[in-house]
């Protein structure tokens, strides 16, 4: 049998996830909070994450969150997943989002993109190899 690689699946051109923003998530200026963002990168992230390797996973770092245009109530929100590094038991996940503005839906404009880096874990709750190697 041959050994496992830790070389990622290929992207999927289709969103990992994709959510229509709504006014509970709006702050004082009217734009959707930046929380609200984060944590549907997160979950992309770990759709991503289950997609490369089927464990539980737990959010360890969330790195270079760059936030570039606001997004605002009624856009429809859509986050590309793609795995950058799979190691023995964290893997890196970069996300890049996107808006369909309500006004204008023929027009998606980027407007967050972050790297989001997970661990697996075990039922004990601790760190887990991704991908076995039955060689080793």
């Amino acid at each position: 049998m041959a050994a496992a690689s830790n070389a990622p699946k290929p992207s999927r051109p289709e969103p990992a996830i994709r959510v229509v923003m709504m006014p509970r998530d709006t702050n004082s200026e009217g734009t959707i909070f930046g929380g609200v963002i984060l944590s549907y990168i997160d979950q992309a992230g770990f759709v991503e994450a289950k997609r490369q390797a089927n464990h539980r996973y737990v959010t360890v770092c969330m790195d270079k969150v760059d936030f570039k245009q606001p997004v605002f109530v009624g856009d429809l929100l859509s986050l590309y997943a793609e795995t950058s590094r799979i190691g023995r038991t964290s893997l890196t996940v970069k996300i890049n989002a996107f808006a369909q503005r309500a006004h204008d839906p023929d027009t998606a404009v980027p407007v967050t993109e972050a790297e989001v880096t997970f661990v697996a874990i075990g039922d004990d709750h601790r760190p887990t190899a991704i991908l076995s190697d039955p060689g080793i």
